[in-house]
């Protein structure tokens, strides 16, 4: 019996996920809210874990070895609001890398099923988090 693709074989591995992740963080660098985030962050290398981990959760035989998604989010405020802005954009850039509708449904699938590791209910939750001397990253929605 044949092995069943996997969705990273399926949308071409490696360099499609590299060249939408490069797509995808040139409009999240250049957003106005989404983009403050990153300010302090070298692009190359969030590219780069990004890549590496969803390649992980489209079936790559590579693990990902950074942080799990709550742990590396734990200190920015992301509101259901930024989640959805970033999954469009991650939408756009996905059709812009070239992958087919069906492929990038599933990829966006994966994508959301870390929502309530990355996004906070609420500032008061957001607050009272036993990590109380961690500096958090609260970026005011511009107007």
């Amino acid at each position: 019996m044949a092995k069943k693709e996997t969705l990273f074989e399926a949308i071409g591995g490696l360099p499609t996920l590299q060249q939408v992740h490069k797509i995808f963080y040139d409009k999240v660098y250049l957003h106005p809210w989404l983009g403050k985030f990153f300010a302090d962050h070298n692009q190359e290398a969030i590219e780069t874990r990004q890549t590496q981990f969803m390649a992980e959760k489209m079936g790559s035989d590579k693990p990902y070895l950074g942080k799990g998604m709550k742990m590396a989010h734990r200190a920015m405020y992301i509101t259901p609001e930024l989640f959805e802005i970033r999954r469009q954009l991650l939408r756009e850039s996905i059709k812009e890398g070239g992958v087919a509708d069906e492929l990038a449904e599933r990829w966006l699938k994966i994508d959301s099923a870390f929502y309530g590791q990355i996004v906070k209910d609420s500032i008061e939750s957001f607050y009272s988090t036993s990590w109380k001397y961690e500096k958090r990253i609260i970026i005011p929605k511009p107007r």
